[in-house]
């Protein structure tokens, strides 16, 4: 099979492309060519460039895998988000359709639920809070419009992930490990509000399954792993594996957000980012769990357990201390994004 990924340099992109390239013929289109998978054939494209992006497709592809995302909380101008989520993905589809390609998989988001809601799953209301998740929600609008336009013709597989963590990854979760590895981390809130994660080796081959599972038409689904932890159990977690307490200081999430708030406003007076943002405050107190009730039938068995994943991500992160070329060149890899 000829499988298109774009925004194949990520994070997830690289272990997906690990599963795949023994199986099937990979192009890798992003705007930088990925560190870890030099030999994979690769055309420099931003997706925001319909006519770049036109010659990158080639006719003849049977999958499109669309990674490709403005995902970060600290973007600006926050126009970003719908020019790469959304017209961006217009943009696929526009060369979809001129090629005559009709099989997509794309990588969504929990953040369409939006915060502390009761275990959402698949049949759940929408409600994003951020630019993200209301972008995320756009782009999945116009991909449905493409797949009604042709219900029996197309496949539209659309996959939304909770907090995906693991080696290389930059984000909140990877953060919150360095930062107790680290011992410089304090935390905010009480610690009893629970999270989804997914750890990335299984959200890849989540990806490849649906891949090769010969889906059709249209399939929606939550990727997690379970058991959802409370912020206090994650915190132990990485407490064991580093061997380090963290510091006995809890500071109320008021205090804590509205101090974050308050550097947003100076900082940005700077045009400097805060690496500790009212936005992250205010995720990372929240409750954020999801279920899901349609990737059983596919038969699907994460191949990593949710403490195995975060005791290899701790020790990727330990190493990276230990080896700071190591680290630049990751952090390099994990934060490439289409």
């Amino acid at each position: 099979m000829n499988i298109c990924i774009i925004g194949g340099s990520g994070f997830i992109g690289g272990y997906l492309i690990d599963i795949l390239r023994n199986h099937h013929n990979i192009l890798n289109i992003d705007k930088v060519k990925s560190y870890s998978h030099p030999d994979i054939a690769f055309h420099e494209c931003d997706i925001r460039d319909y006519q770049k992006l036109k010659q990158c497709i080639p006719s003849g592809t049977d999958f499109i895998v669309l990674l490709a995302a403005e995902h970060r909380d600290d973007v600006s101008p926050t126009s970003l988000y719908y020019d790469v989520n959304v017209e961006g993905t217009q943009n696929v589809l526009r060369v979809m359709n001129d090629k005559q390609i009709v099989n997509i998989l794309f990588t969504s988001s929990v953040a369409v639920y939006g915060l502390n809601k009761i275990q959402p799953d698949e049949s759940s209301p929408t409600d994003p809070f951020n630019y993200y998740g209301k972008s995320k929600l756009e782009a999945e609008k116009v991909l449905k419009k493409w797949h009604e336009s042709a219900p029996h013709a197309k496949t539209l597989i659309i996959i939304r992930p909770t907090v995906v963590f693991g080696p290389g990854n930059r984000g909140n979760v990877y953060n919150l490990l360095s930062q107790i590895s680290s011992g410089k981390f304090m935390m905010i809130g009480n610690g009893n509000n629970r999270k989804s994660m997914a750890y990335v080796e299984n959200i890849a081959a989540f990806i490849s399954h649906s891949i090769n599972s010969n889906l059709q038409k249209f399939h929606l689904f939550n990727y997690i792993d379970k058991p959802d932890l409370s912020t206090k159990q994650l915190i132990e977690q990485a407490e064991l594996a580093t061997g380090k307490k963290i510091l006995p200081v809890r500071i109320p999430y008021w205090i804590g957000y509205s101090t974050a708030k308050l550097f947003d406003i100076v900082l940005g007076l700077f045009k400097k980012k805060n690496p500790i943002s009212a936005v992250r405050v205010k995720k990372f107190c929240a409750t954020t769990q999801f279920e899901s009730t349609t990737i059983q039938a596919t038969g699907f068995v994460a191949p990593v357990t949710l403490q195995k994943g975060l005791e290899i991500t701790i020790r990727s992160i330990i190493d990276e201390n230990n080896n700071p070329l190591q680290k630049k060149m990751e952090a390099t890899v994990g934060d490439a994004d289409a």
